[in-house]
């Protein structure tokens, strides 16, 4: 119970802090942590698009180097088969920088 309370704070902050990362290019309208599986589901509201797309992370790591925090994604699928290839091409092996408050709900 504990966990799932956790992951649905976690999830309310994050998308409150991506929906300011990516305004210019859409919104956030849902956003699903679960932390104990090291899974994430997001779902998009994105410019030019009619119907939210949804973005699936099927497992993530959270990596440290000295005091700074790093998500690294893998597994991840899409609603869109443009925004699947772009997944495919960028996103394998990137590490990206969080917050430390994001690093520790993530954990």
């Amino acid at each position: 119970m504990f966990e799932s309370a956790k992951n649905a704070l976690a999830g309310k902050a994050a998308q409150v802090y991506l929906n300011n990362l990516i305004s210019r290019y859409g919104r956030l309208q849902e956003l699903k942590i679960d932390s104990k599986a090291k899974t994430v589901e997001a779902v998009c509201l994105l410019q030019g698009e009619s119907d939210p797309v949804v973005v699936k992370v099927g497992k993530y790591e959270i990596l440290s180097e000295g005091e700074r925090w790093f998500v690294q994604a893998s597994a991840c699928t899409s609603s869109r088969p443009w925004l699947q290839n772009l997944l495919e091409d960028h996103l394998p092996g990137k590490r990206i920088e969080l917050p430390a408050w994001a690093a520790a709900a993530l954990k």
